[in-house]
């Protein structure tokens, strides 16, 4: 039987962060897409079972007629595991094994998201996810007086 192998993101940092507006504020834009994407740029081997891995993240806030705001974030992980097929995998044709890829890229997603949020509001740009839509019910319906439900 086969073990499992072990895939582990010991470290996440961000290395550079870029967030610039491209309209005037109150430009009013309608139907503004945003589009996020995140890639590997380079995998380094670090040691027999560990590598690090470079990334960049962005996010890009376009209408129809024009592109309105760009969010690009850099950063490095530090992974352990099968560095030295990673390495070569990656090398060889950009591949990553889709467990590690899978990993990897919900790691970049799950960091790079929250702080989107905040550099787009710092930008007066909406946010890069949808927000919840709050309801709050109405004042329920007084039940008249000699009455009661019937119960069964």
């Amino acid at each position: 039987m086969a073990r499992p192998t072990t895939m582990t993101v010991r470290s996440f940092d961000f290395t550079n962060l870029d967030a610039r507006r491209l309209t005037k504020v109150g430009a009013g834009w309608a139907n503004i897409r945003v589009d996020h994407n995140s890639t590997v740029t380079l995998i380094s081997e670090t040691g027999a079972n560990s590598a690090q891995l470079d990334f960049r993240f962005s996010a890009s806030y376009r209408a129809a007629e024009a592109v309105i705001g760009l969010i690009q974030i850099e950063g490095q992980i530090a992974w352990e595991g099968d560095a030295k097929a990673l390495v070569k995998g990656f090398s060889s044709g950009g591949q990553m094994p889709q467990e590690v890829a899978n990993e990897i890229h919900t790691v970049i997603m799950t960091n790079c998201i929250p702080e989107t949020v905040i550099l787009a509001r710092e930008l007066r740009l909406p946010p890069p996810i949808p927000i919840p839509q709050v309801q709050v019910p109405g004042q329920p319906t007084p039940l008249k007086k000699g009455r009661s439900p019937e119960i069964a």
